[in-house]
């Protein structure tokens, strides 16, 4: 019988080296849409209990009340009821409980705080309802209490720092208590309360450019100035992008563009719905925000916005990519919610995890891999091989 010559079709070919990211790209999209297998999320617990006022550093370490604090291995509730603590998410360890003059017991009441680390993680910025009513600063290298500023009669809603460590602003609500504080983060390394003190260098209350959405009687304060909410810093450290609370349930809140330092209105965009989340896109030209459970892109030099096509209600741009991680209370034919990593280029979801309860999300300083955080103790750690 004569034998057949095999076609070289079907030999074995070595294919030429891919690079690393090129394949990991391609692992990445493949469609990882199976929320119940293992995948890039490490989920660990960090607490028990319940926190509503949570922040992460660039290098995993996690601020946030507790009501039961671990040292040395041994749980206790101390003399003190509730405690400010840091716990390093990486290492999976309590760090410190943070001390303050005059502290005194706090019960089982939720008692609101606003916390913020500085981008270098050094310094702790940090208000809270079982403190003396004033911003509180913290070396976290040195591991010491640096002294109070800016004194407040309503605790912040929220605290950030520049991307340089150049400004730092504090968000109030209240209505007509409402205030905008900004302050130029000394350098000189010669005060010994550290690099935030004294009064601040700029500050805005009502803002005089804000119409009220309703003036009729029976609605109250429905559509009035309910006060400030997040705010982030540009890339370039000129703006400050501001939530303008509204008050109502179907009141639309707005965006306000502020020049750094003085806080004069730049621009002001109203969204449709109440905002709960916003971020600069890496290259400083786009704004993304979360309203009433969307996301939507605001371009800054137009002020043209257009939904995303996905929903979420917390974001975080990466430092230099143009990548963003996302949660969304909302998961279709599901009871939880999600995180996922969007390519804002594509607008492609790559990767998800199923997550609840999410309040805090942040990348890490390299922008390696990103934290997130939820107000029932849990902590996720996104830790791709693209990047």
């Amino acid at each position: 019988m004569p034998t057949r010559e095999k076609s070289g079709g079907g030999a074995l070919v070595r294919a030429g080296q891919q690079a690393l990211a090129v394949r990991s790209a391609a692992l990445v999209a493949r469609g990882l849409c199976d929320l119940t297998r293992d995948s890039n999320w490490v989920v660990k617990k960090i607490f028990t209990g319940y926190s509503s006022a949570i922040a992460i550093s660039g290098l995993g370490h996690v601020c946030f009340v507790s009501r039961q604090f671990q040292r040395g291995g041994q749980h206790r509730t101390g003399d003190l009821g509730q405690r400010v603590v840091l716990y390093d998410v990486e290492m999976s360890t309590p760090m410190i409980a943070l001390s303050v003059p005059d502290e005194v017991p706090v019960g089982e009441q939720d008692l609101a705080g606003a916390f913020a680390w500085s981008p270098s993680t050094r310094f702790l910025a940090a208000a809270w309802g079982g403190w003396r009513p004033a911003l509180h600063s913290f070396d976290l290298h040195g591991k010491i209490f640096l002294g109070t500023f800016g004194e407040f009669g309503i605790v912040p809603r929220y605290l950030a720092w520049s991307g340089s460590e150049k400004y730092f602003v504090e968000a109030c609500s209240g209505g007509k208590q409402a205030s905008l504080r900004l302050w130029r983060v000394r350098d000189d390394g010669m005060s010994s309360s550290g690099p935030l003190a004294g009064q601040p260098t700029s500050e805005l209350s009502v803002p005089g450019w804000l119409e009220r959405q309703t003036y009729e009687a029976e609605f109250g304060e429905q559509g009035a100035f309910g006060g400030y909410g997040r705010c982030v810093f540009s890339p370039n450290e000129k703006t400050l992008a501001s939530v303008i609370e509204i008050h109502g349930d179907w009141a639309d809140d707005s965006i306000a563009l502020l020049a750094v330092p003085t806080l004069k209105k730049q621009n002001a965009y109203q969204a449709q719905g109440h905002i709960t989340d916003l971020v600069w896109s890496h290259d400083g030209r786009k704004i993304i925000y979360c309203a009433a459970g969307q996301a939507y892109c605001l371009t800054v030099e137009t002020m043209d916005c257009e939904p995303l096509p996905f929903g979420a209600e917390l974001c975080v741009c990466h430092t230099h990519l143009p990548l963003c991680i996302c949660y969304s209370s909302w998961l279709k034919n599901s009871a939880k919610g999600r995180l996922f990593l969007v390519d804002l280029n594509r607008m492609e979801v790559l990767d998800e995890y199923a997550a609840e309860g999410v309040v805090n999300l942040r990348w890490s300083s390299d922008g390696s891999k990103a934290y997130a955080a939820t107000q029932n103790g849990m902590a996720y750690i996104y830790e791709p091989t693209l990047l």
